[in-house]
């Protein structure tokens, strides 16, 4: 007996909802971009970043 997945639409159990602008957890690994810009939540899209924040996310002493 084979099971079918439940229609999309009909689950109650999960929520889906919008990324959150409040602060969150991040973890450094040896698999994050080389830029801290690059795939970066708090740069919002920026290119150009300030020294302390750049040192911070290298973590990096000022």
């Amino acid at each position: 007996m084979k099971k079918s997945l439940p229609d999309f639409d009909r689950l109650t159990d999960r929520l889906i909802n919008e990324p959150s602008d409040e602060p969150m957890v991040v973890i450094k690994t040896n698999l994050d971009p080389k830029q801290v810009t690059e795939e970066n939540p708090y740069t919002h899209g920026k290119q150009t970043v300030s020294k302390t924040f750049e040192t911070f996310f290298k973590g990096e002493k000022t």
